[in-house]
């Protein structure tokens, strides 16, 4: 399988059309064709379904498509590792992070790093605790930043100085607005959205779901997320409660959100991570 090749599938994927992957690539589109059908052949699945005027990927394509984009993610990650040997200190960081407001402690370290070696560059991807560490043991990233309940034990790791306070995201207009904490009383009866990280029940130690002892089985949560920008929106349309971190919620002319924090109050600590040597 050669990573030409995969460079190939990728436009396919991206343009859903094989005549207008082969322009793009300046081939011949039965050249192309055949490009894709050895893949196919070589693979023993059927990647693409061939429309008269689009190509879709099949499950099997979706997943090809996942792979094929760390293949090619680590191919150039290997690439500029190389080229920067024996050179002025130059390259690229690769970052996965957990959204908290306690990032702004990598950001002045990145800060720091950039006046002495501009040469550095950085790249961030936000997800939740599945996400980061399937890419860091996959070496797509340098650094995770997870927050708890994260499991960091197969990994080095440093706390960052800061907890992240646990709270919950509402419209201004709410009549819980007006109290200075939130109780486990005031979320019986509400329809709550979660992070689904933060409610994952899988033996490890959750302080969340401590948190609520033997009232979290009577919480009416109408969904789960990641990213917490996204929940704010659907708080905003009054589709229900964020249960989140503080310093997250998106204040601008468009929303009418506030964050009262959980009491009694919660904290999750936040750790830089990385694999071990």
């Amino acid at each position: 399988m050669e990573i030409r090749v995969l460079k190939y599938f990728l436009v396919v994927a991206r343009e859903q059309n094989i005549t207008k992957a082969a322009n793009y690539l300046h081939l011949t589109q039965p050249t192309l064709s055949r490009q894709i059908k050895d893949l196919e052949d070589e693979l023993g699945k059927k990647l693409l379904i061939r429309g008269s005027h689009k190509v879709t990927l099949t499950e099997e394509g979706m997943l090809f498509r996942k792979r094929a984009e760390q293949i090619i993610d680590m191919v150039r990650k290997t690439e500029e590792e190389f080229s920067v040997m024996g050179n002025n200190i130059s390259g690229s960081i690769y970052i996965g992070a957990a959204e908290s407001y306690n990032m702004k402690y990598i950001a002045k370290i990145i800060k720091e790093i950039q006046n002495d070696y501009p040469d550095i560059h950085y790249h961030l991807f936000s997800g939740n605790e599945e996400d980061i560490t399937d890419l860091l043991d996959k070496g797509l990233i340098d650094f995770g930043i997870l927050a708890d309940p994260a499991n960091i034990t197969k990994y080095d790791f440093l706390p960052l100085p800061e907890n992240d306070i646990w709270g919950l995201i509402m419209k201004s207009d709410s009549l819980l607005a007006k109290k200075k904490y939130i109780t486990k009383k005031d979320l019986l009866n509400l329809p709550l959205l979660c992070s689904r990280q933060a409610i994952k029940k899988d033996g490890k130690h959750n302080d969340l779901i401590h948190w609520f002892e033997n009232d979290f089985e009577k919480l009416n949560i109408i969904g789960t997320f990641d990213l917490v920008y996204n929940a704010s929106i659907l708080v905003n349309e009054g589709v229900g409660y964020a249960i989140a971190f503080d310093k997250l919620v998106n204040k601008n002319e468009y929303t009418n959100l506030c964050f009262k924090p959980l009491y009694p109050i919660i904290e999750s600590k936040l750790n830089i991570v990385w694999k071990s040597k």
